[in-house]
């Protein structure tokens, strides 16, 4: 396997050449190994510290009072750990964008010569990801600071290991509205208001969602602006469409006009004010009319139908609908966070389950971190591989962590 040596020698001992200075005397060597890995290609990194000692000491004093220098060693990710950062990197990225199981992964490195066991890439998997949670944290509370959000759950299959099957549980997802960074929350797998509730918190702005009924309780909390999402309300009435044709096109023709709205905006490039200008002058009146439509049209049809359940639903919700019309900041759906979410489907697919709900609190951080990277513009190896070889040092020094999040990360 190649091997890649780095020589360390202590500070001031050399001269710019690289040699020893003539005052100086090697008296020998430590030798550090970590495996690490580029594309298509895994390597040994040797790192050799040497020892040495000024030579006027080597000749007139007794070896205990001789002073030894050596360079300190590199702080590495994880302590007491082989991997390094880019061999981390690979597992992580490998698992949670190129979704491939550990037993993948591991055949992987089988065919590059290396054999690792599931027990011990999944330590170093676990070891890595406790690091990026220092990160996490920061995210969600930059996130939290926004003044708009958006807010959605995805279902996440979990091992209950009391009852030896798999249960449902759902990753939270926070978006923010303005910078398009994610962040994921897992607890326990719930799915409740009071989750809901906990994550976030003490928040005070603009917060959109679906009609999930867990989120009608931030229409009473002082500070938040809840508004809903028209995508969710064009669902209900395209599946109605085998049911109720003529009603479900003439509910759909009404919401495209809203829709036809916000795509001229964006093709003239309007201001956040112009936008709403135009929404309050444009699209106002057609929520009007849809309203009135729905209130006609729902004495033609069964409550329990496709196409009654659809106008009950939006008609519920039309105020929380309704209300992206005063407000240029904020979308007229919440489909960028659906966007956010579509990697945990296809995690789905691929590794099928989480272990446990560890496991899944785990896959919340990674998938974070990755989106905020894609998010951001940032490449989610190159970012990820830097931050864990920057961490340790941050942790020694101090230092803001903040500055290494993937926005912040970007412009350094």
């Amino acid at each position: 396997m190649p091997v890649k040596e780095i020589n360390l020698y202590p500070e001031g001992t050399t001269t710019e050449a690289g040699g020893l200075k003539d005052d100086f005397v090697e008296i020998g060597t430590e030798e550090t190994l970590r495996l690490e890995r580029i594309p298509e290609k895994v390597y040994i990194v040797k790192t050799i510290r040497h020892k040495v000692i000024r030579k006027s000491e080597l000749k007139e004093k007794h070896p205990e009072e001789r002073h030894i220098l050596i360079s300190p060693l590199p702080l590495v990710p994880v302590g007491k750990c082989i991997a390094g950062a880019s061999v981390l990197t690979d597992i992580i990225i490998g698992k949670f964008m190129y979704h491939l199981p550990f037993y993948r992964l591991i055949q992987q490195y089988r065919e590059s010569g290396i054999t690792i066991s599931d027990s011990t890439m999944g330590g170093w998997y676990e070891a890595a990801v406790e690091k990026l949670k220092l990160l996490y944290n920061l995210l969600k509370k930059q996130i939290l600071s926004s003044e708009y959000i958006q807010i959605d759950e995805s279902v996440i299959p979990v091992i209950d290991n009391e009852k030896h099957k798999t249960k449902k549980g759902y990753e939270w997802c926070l978006r923010d509205g303005i910078t398009g960074d994610v962040v994921f929350h897992y607890d326990r797998g719930s799915r409740s208001g009071k989750v809901a509730r906990e994550l976030l918190g003490n928040y005070a702005g603009l917060a959109q969602c679906d009609g999930y009924d867990a989120y009608e309780q931030f229409e009473r909390v002082k500070g938040i602006t809840l508004f809903g999402c028209w995508a969710h309300a064009r669902r209900k009435f395209t599946e109605a469409l085998d049911e109720n044709r003529a009603l479900a096109t003439q509910a759909l023709y009404h919401i495209g006009k809203l829709y036809k709205v916000e795509s001229e905006a964006d093709e003239a490039g309007l201001s956040m004010e112009e936008r709403r200008e135009k929404r309050i002058r444009e699209s106002y009146p057609v929520i009007l009319e849809f309203e009135r439509w729905m209130q006609d049209a729902y004495l033609k049809v069964l409550p329990k139908s496709r196409t009654g359940k659809a106008i009950e639903y939006t008609f519920s919700l039309l105020p929380r609908l309704s209300r992206y019309v005063n407000d240029g900041r904020v979308n007229i759906d919440n489909n960028l966070i659906e966007n956010a979410i579509r990697p945990l489907a296809l995690g789905r697919k691929n590794y099928l389950f989480c272990g446990n709900d560890a496991s899944a609190y785990r896959a919340a951080i990674v998938y974070s971190l990755i989106g905020t990277c894609k998010s951001a513009g940032v490449d989610p190896r190159e970012w990820m591989e830097d931050v864990l070889r920057k961490i340790p040092y941050y942790e020694r020094d101090k230092k803001d962590m903040t500055e290494l999040l993937p926005r912040n990360w970007a412009k350094s």
